[in-house]
């Protein structure tokens, strides 16, 4: 019993490999939402848009509603960022975002714009729907652990001479108070 006391404490305060790992959980909470969020407007939602617009627009809601659950878990049990003003946080991860948010869109509807072309695949019987979720689930993959993860673990959830900056930035578009 002692020896699983340690491995979950190791997991929810550790570092290195157990920061990556609590990075992959809220990762993966926050990616079925999106996913699932994503999935729900492209087939049910915005079906009558042309595939190009149904992809943009459905990548980007999957994301907003991802993206929001991933601040606040990564906020607290990933980085355990608690000490870092949350002004500074919300304006780097909302780079960082915005970032992962047009890599996602473009390049799911890019490289599914691609795999429509190969004609093997339509013959093997792939659909649209079909089509778009390999370059949904591909992109996903590759945007989180090469751009969210690394920049979300040396940028946002970290002190920087960035802070006093983004502190002021939401200073200036909130009322003041007198």
């Amino acid at each position: 019993m002692e020896f699983i006391e340690k491995a979950k404490d190791k997991l929810v305060s550790g570092g290195g490999i157990f920061t990556f790992l609590r990075s992959s959980i809220s990762s993966q909470i926050s990616s079925w939402i999106d996913m699932g969020t994503s999935f729900v407007f492209f087939a049910w939602v915005f079906f009558a848009l042309d595939d190009f617009w149904r992809s943009m627009l459905s990548v980007a809601v999957g994301a907003v509603c991802g993206g929001v659950v991933n601040c606040c878990i990564n906020y607290r049990f990933t980085f355990h960022a608690t000490g870092q003003p949350v002004k500074s946080v919300a304006v780097k991860y909302a780079m960082v975002w915005i970032g992962s948010l047009l890599l996602n869109m473009y390049g799911t509807t890019l490289f599914g714009n691609l795999l429509s072309r190969w004609h093997f695949l339509l013959d093997m019987g792939f659909t649209p729907d079909g089509i778009f979720a390999t370059s949904r689930l591909t992109i996903s993959l590759i945007v989180s652990l090469a751009w969210n993860f690394v920049l979300q673990r040396n940028f946002v959830y970290r002190p920087s001479a960035f802070d006093s900056y983004a502190i002021r930035f939401i200073d200036f578009f909130s009322p003041h108070r007198g």
